[in-house]
């Protein structure tokens, strides 16, 4: 092995004091534990054991069992000509170093680590310890070593790790200075042997971080790996406006494969898919595969153009329907690139893309679903947008939790209390409600006023509303007809008797309104909202007459287009009904997520 180097103002120090060893002991582990890598770590073991033994210069040299060579990490101290600190390709034969072999036979047959050994440029012979048969030819080659970079003597003390040679720690001393004794081997040996030590708790950190960043089951990274990720990532958006994607997918059919076929079966689902997840990473620089937990799973794209990322994911979608066992996957695809609005925090680009995945498996759909851009005509805004922003309870399109960073517990919310005004809990009661209803065999996949039943049902339910209408506005027409509705109590109003009330409640859906005599209903179908208190000041007078007739206390509307014409949902409130502002936008959302897909007009 070659002549290495070292701290040049330290070379004409003679060996350290007892006390002063066993100081550049502690030290030398001290460094390697706060060194953040393994070259890191190996380069502070070099300079600390030229320092601790006089030395010139030292190398750390590590066994390359796959190459049989041995390869040098790192060169410190004075370096002879051609030799380099981070040397990219110094490597020697194994076969040229038959110390290895006796290395490994002093191990297991004494138990003991193997010492140190002291070579003199001047002395051709090998060492007491040498038994192999061609030592005495390497310890020529290596005395003409020291003498051809000028150096007087070296010592080499072999670095075993987990009762195997991993490699040697190697210090030579220039001309002039006094050679190594077999103290300083002794010496060595107690180096070698702490660096080993620290290599052994490098490697046991390294499993730690994998194990903290990196999923069991499939070796892709987790969900911590992923939010590490996308913070810089968005910081780098923020900063450079960088596309920043995210893909969310569930594996469709999971549970069945579980269920019918064990779990085992179920895992090598899981596993075949991140296989496919892990394909589709590469085909995007920059890129980062993961489960996130259970059958979903995600790839976080940083620097690739959005229409490059849905391409992919098409694709990913493809090859999962491809899986034995499996039913394909669910897909949403949230972008910078698209027109979703800002995106600063990680929270709202995750809510994104588990709207659009949520709607991607609602309509059982075999394509990714992408925010921000809307398919079919009506959507405006994007009904992911809207359904993702709806899902922040403050109605924010970015909200930070503790500290201004995003809390992971927030990120989805479409997953209830038996009353509740809170955002989440709405789009979580009702969209599961939609799951159910779309599960039902018996349902068209066009029944656009039966999926908007469920969400006017579910949600006056939560909000423990008075009733509920839908509503219908056929294409070009000015007129609504109020096609469904129900009524779940009886309430106050100026009417002389309950019977009167209760028979305005039940026959006003028959009524047809003409729009263009309601402002603010006339926007609810064309994608609005309101919500309107009865007294309230600067209320339009035909908006409330309508809650002034029927004895209602408030109301909350929102509506829609589709091919198939314009929609309504109205929920109607008493005094005991949970505040209908709070929730606004949440309602739209839920609007345009039954709007969405195959559509049909009411029955006539």
């Amino acid at each position: 092995m070659a002549d290495r180097g070292c701290d040049c103002d330290r070379s004409d120090q003679p060996p350290a004091a007892p006390d002063l060893r066993l100081k550049s002991v502690v030290e030398l582990a001290q460094d390697m534990s706060a060194a953040l890598t393994p070259l890191e770590a190996v380069r502070a073991a070099a300079a600390r054991a030229t320092v601790a033994l006089g030395a010139s210069m030292a190398a750390v040299s590590v066994w390359d069992r796959e190459s049989g060579r041995l390869r040098v990490l790192v060169n410190h101290g004075a370096l002879a000509p051609g030799e380099e600190e981070l040397p990219e390709d110094e490597s020697y034969p194994v076969a040229d170093f038959p110390e290895i072999v006796t290395y490994l036979e002093e191990r297991w047959t004494t138990g003991r680590l193997p010492r140190a050994w002291v070579q003199t440029a001047e002395d051709s012979e090998p060492h007491a310890g040498h038994s192999h048969p061609t030592a005495g030819a390497y310890c020529q080659e290596r005395a003409a070593a020291l003498r051809r970079r000028g150096r007087a003597c070296c010592v080499v003390a072999p670095i075993v790790l987990h009762g195997q040679a991993w490699g040697e720690l190697y210090l030579a001393r220039s001309a002039g200075m006094p050679e190594f004794t077999e103290a300083d081997a002794d010496y060595a040996t107690l180096l070698a042997a702490q660096i080993s030590a620290g290599l052994a708790q490098i490697e046991r950190l390294a499993d730690l971080r994998k194990l903290a960043f990196s999923d069991p089951l499939t070796g892709l990274a987790n969900r911590r790996a992923v939010d590490a990720r996308l913070e810089s990532a968005l910081e780098a958006h923020n900063r450079d406006d960088t596309v920043v994607s995210l893909v969310v997918c569930d594996v469709n059919g999971l549970k069945r494969v579980n269920d019918q076929l064990g779990h085992e079966m179920g895992d090598r689902l899981l596993e075949r898919f991140a296989h496919q997840l892990s394909l589709a990473a590469a085909r995007l620089p920059g890129s980062l595969a993961a489960r996130l937990g259970g059958d979903e799973f995600c790839l976080l794209v940083e620097g690739q153009k959005a229409d490059e990322v849905v391409a992919v994911a098409e694709e990913l979608c493809a090859r999962a329907l491809a899986l034995a066992e499996g039913e394909g996957v669910a897909c949403g695809v949230a972008s910078t690139g698209d027109s979703i609005g800002p995106v600063t925090t990680a929270d709202r680009l995750f809510r994104l893309a588990d709207a659009a995945q949520y709607r991607a498996k609602a309509a059982r759909s075999a394509h990714p679903v992408v925010a921000g851009r809307s398919h079919g005509p009506g959507f405006a805004p994007d009904p992911t947008v809207l359904l993702a922003d709806a899902a922040d309870p403050h109605q924010r399109a970015d909200t930070r939790g503790r500290n201004g960073r995003a809390g992971a517990a927030d990120r989805r919310r479409f997953r209830g209390a038996a009353h509740s005004a809170d955002p989440g809990q709405l789009l979580t009661a009702v969209l599961a409600a939609l799951d159910r209803h779309g599960e039902a065999r018996s349902v068209h996949p066009a029944d656009t006023i039966g999926k908007l039943v469920v969400v006017a049902e579910t949600s006056a339910r939560l909000l423990d509303a008075v009733g509920w209408w839908v509503s219908y506005v056929p294409p070009g027409s000015p007129l609504m007809r109020t096609t469904q509705h129900a009524v779940y109590r009886m309430t106050s109003g100026p009417s002389s008797s309950r019977a009167e009330t209760q028979r305005a409640q039940i026959e006003a859906p028959d009524a047809v309104f003409d729009l263009r005599h309601y402002p603010l209903t006339r926007g609810a179908v064309r994608g609005g909202a309101f919500a309107l208190r009865a007294g309230a000041a600067g209320n339009d007078p035909a908006e409330e007459a309508v809650l002034v007739v029927s004895g209602y206390r408030g109301m909350l509307a929102a509506g829609g287009q589709n091919p198939a014409g314009g929609w309504l949902i109205e929920l109607f409130a008493d005094d005991a009904t949970l505040p209908l502002g709070q929730v606004t936008s949440a309602l739209r959302a839920l609007v345009s997520v039954a709007l969405a897909g195959p559509s049909s007009a009411p029955p006539a």
